[in-house]
């Protein structure tokens, strides 16, 4: 499995927890950036995480940032990313097991870098049920088609 990551500098505080989890399953990580704490614009890293994933050079992608918030609203406008803000590990498992989720959202100022790790943990862990969700993911991917 290979998993993009992408931060600004507010986000910067939780990649090494986020990081830490993707080693130790053996996880190969391609991290855009950014590389430190000094101010940058979150819309640049989400963007690049979210073609990463669209263009299938990447599984999955994890965007951190100040609340998470910014920076999936920048990968989602990527054709083809679904990308969730969660603070909490169940939301993160449904949103994989539901909504086939392939970017995950953090906020280094909402979580801390344990909550990130199970968070992290528990998005990986689950796996996209289709059944009836299929239907309704197809259903935003029309929604999506329909932007072009």
């Amino acid at each position: 499995m290979k998993i993009a990551i992408g931060n600004d500098h507010v986000g910067y505080y939780l990649k090494d927890a986020v990081l830490e989890v993707l080693v130790q399953r053996g996880i190969e990580v391609i991290d855009v950036g950014s590389y430190d704490d000094q101010s940058c614009d979150y819309p640049v890293y989400g963007e690049k995480v979210g073609r990463l994933v669209a263009n299938k050079d990447a599984d999955l992608g994890i965007v951190l940032c100040g609340t998470g918030v910014g920076i999936s609203i920048a990968a989602n406008k990527v054709k083809g990313i679904r990308a969730v803000v969660c603070s909490e590990p169940y939301s993160a498992k449904l949103s994989r097991m539901h909504n086939d989720s392939n970017v995950l959202g953090m906020g280094s100022r909402v979580i801390g870098p344990e909550l990130a790790k199970m968070i992290v943990e528990q998005w990986l862990d689950a796996e996209f049920e289709a059944g009836r969700h299929s239907r309704r993911v197809d259903l935003i991917k029309t929604i999506e088609s329909k932007e072009e």
